[in-house]
């Protein structure tokens, strides 16, 4: 363009260019109102509430974050009083870095605000998510199922209870998604410099992180160690430079939520289901778990794309079941897994195939309204554990239902006739 042209191009929005901004303005505007006024009416939040909190302690009051005070005042919020010995104690368990990244929601005092914010950020997350990882895997869903997977993403029963409660589980997921593509893309420095950000609350990302520094190392992608190691010595330094002395509560605190999380399990679950069960079945299937998924990492160190998110998903799907603590609100990581086994049906499954989605989406978003349902109504602690337990367990089992198509090579053009007809 010529220096001429440059000088005459319009500097303002033209009319049609302003109302739509606007009215994305309104819109965003509106909807943050409205998860504000669902932050001060709905209970919980208490996962967010941790960490706002020890911002707020370290910033604002000049406390430790990591210390008992912090504890207790979530504790409050979780439970509505001090929480028991045999309880989960929400001891800040981030490291100090993780804790820096919510100074700016710190800033507002009111908690309701500040998680109104939170919630909103994690539907936009959850949307785009969902959009894409359908775009990454080269998939064109109809109209009708694009949308039903965005209402479905948003509003199951686990994305629901990850925006309620506050928990990380969303943004990570996110991240997750954008080290995959970043390797796809060949941008291997910033795959390296996000993996450091989930390098933490290892019931979330621990086997995630295992899959992706055994594909780095197999295929020789040095460049993913070079962004890690940039990223560790930037905020290292920075978290450091601003708190010298957070290493050793914060090593506490993660003790302290270690030795006090036995009881949430999938160890400890079957241990009540099978009291007489004369083996630890926990540990056998953490064992046994622990070998496949090996396997499957090594067989996928040089495969495509879609069977490498198929692993990844898989390790997802393995953690809750290897011995760590269990959240609801952390299921908000399997949304991929559900996504990858709709896409697979849709595409390979060419008869009926309609049926079998909607009865696949069906069946994920009303079992576990149905088993909260039958929980809030008085019944055993059963329907509790099976809402911890099921939907990894589902999700293993439907990963490997489709398994043989995920691992085949992606379609040619030929066989995606039959689709566009």
């Amino acid at each position: 363009m010529a220096f001429q042209d440059i000088r005459k191009k319009r500097k303002w929005l033209s009319a049609e260019e302003t109302r739509l901004l606007l009215l994305a303005l309104f819109l965003f505007a509106g909807l943050l109102a409205l998860n504000i006024y669902l932050a001060r009416t709905l209970p919980g939040g208490e996962q967010f509430f941790l960490r706002w909190s020890g911002a707020r302690a370290f910033l604002v009051e000049q406390i430790e974050p990591y210390g008992a005070e912090v504890a207790i005042r979530t504790q409050l919020v979780a439970y509505g009083r001090q929480a028991f010995s045999s309880e989960y104690p929400y001891a800040l368990n981030d490291p100090f870095h993780i804790v820096l990244l919510y100074v700016p929601l710190a800033l507002f005092p009111d908690f309701a605000v500040a998680r109104g914010i939170w919630m909103l950020l994690s539907e936009m997350l959850l949307i785009a998510l969902a959009h894409t990882l359908i775009r990454s895997l080269e998939w064109e869903p109809p109209r009708w199922l694009y949308l039903l997977l965005m209402v479905s993403g948003l509003f199951g029963y686990y994305s629901l209870m990850a925006v309620g409660s506050g928990s990380p589980a969303i943004p990570m997921t996110f991240l997750f998604l954008a080290v995959l593509y970043s390797l796809h893309s060949f941008a291997d420095e910033l795959a390296g410099a996000l993996l450091f950000l989930v390098a933490y609350q290892w019931e979330v990302s621990g086997l995630f992180f295992l899959f992706i520094f055994v594909f780095v190392f197999a295929n020789r992608r040095w460049r993913v160690l070079g962004g890690f190691g940039m990223s560790l010595a930037v905020l290292l330094a920075i978290s450091f430079l601003i708190y010298p002395g957070w290493a050793l509560p914060y090593v506490r605190g993660a003790l302290t939520d270690w030795y006090r999380s036995t009881n949430l399990t999938f160890g400890h679950v079957m241990s009540l289901w099978f009291p007489a069960a004369g083996v630890s079945i926990g540990s056998w299937t953490a064992i046994l778990l622990g070998v496949i998924l090996f396997l499957e990492w090594l067989g996928s160190v040089d495969a495509h794309f879609r069977r490498i998110v198929w692993t990844a998903c898989l390790s997802l799907a393995v953690t809750p079941l290897m011995g760590f603590a269990i959240f609801p609100s952390n299921h908000a990581v399997l949304l991929p897994s559900l996504i990858l086994i709709v896409m697979l049906v849709w595409e390979r499954w060419r008869r009926r195939r309609v049926l079998y989605v909607l009865l696949i989406l069906l069946v994920s978003f009303a079992i576990p309204f149905w088993l909260h349902a039958r929980l809030m109504a008085g019944y055993p602690k059963l329907y509790s554990d099976l809402l911890a337990v099921l939907p990894p367990v589902a999700a293993i089992v439907g990963l490997y239902w489709m398994r043989w198509w995920a691992v085949r090579s992606p379609r040619i053009w030929f066989d995606q006739i039959e689709d566009r007809k």
